[in-house]
């Protein structure tokens, strides 16, 4: 974990600096399904719904990446939880998917999910894949040509499980 990183819970006083994480995120076209004109008030719906536990991470005390967990399914689907994580363009590649990775897999057990499902993981993302596979999952499925990349066209997307 970076010096003076912290993982908490968002607050309401988070949504702009979620924002700016998730708003650079998604204009690179390559790992998310939101289309870049994406308008800040649907954040609302896609990371702070009620049923939703959204987290942030905060380093020297500026939020430079989120994630959320929340059941994947409702009923009889919500002991598997689904997450998504974000971590701002400027802070990628210095281990904050690592720790998120942990804390988010505490979370989801002391939340009492069964296991945790990521629905698309898209396969050129090999860094999450391999953080993913480092901490347990397995791809279960690969969904062909389901998501289409902003450089690349379509490219498959591997569905990833693990039990907690």
């Amino acid at each position: 974990m970076p010096l003076n990183m912290t993982i908490r819970p968002a607050t309401k006083q988070d949504f702009i600096s979620v924002w700016d994480i998730f708003h650079a995120v998604i204009q690179q076209g390559d790992t998310y399904v939101f289309p870049e004109d994406t308008p800040q008030a649907d954040l609302a719906a896609h990371w702070f719904a009620d049923y939703m536990h959204t987290y942030v991470v905060e380093i020297e005390g500026k939020v430079v990446a989120t994630y959320i967990l929340k059941p994947n399914q409702v009923g009889r689907g919500g002991h598997v939880a689904n997450g998504s994580f974000m971590v701002h363009p400027a802070f990628q590649g210095q281990g904050i998917g690592k720790d998120m990775c942990q804390h988010c897999i505490a979370e989801a057990t002391r939340l009492g999910f069964y296991a945790i499902q990521f629905n698309l993981v898209i396969s050129t993302n090999t860094a999450g894949i391999r953080l993913w596979e480092r901490f347990g999952f397995s791809i279960i499925g690969t969904i062909p040509e389901a998501f289409h990349h902003k450089k690349l066209g379509l490219v498959d997307a591997h569905i990833m499980y693990r039990v907690l």
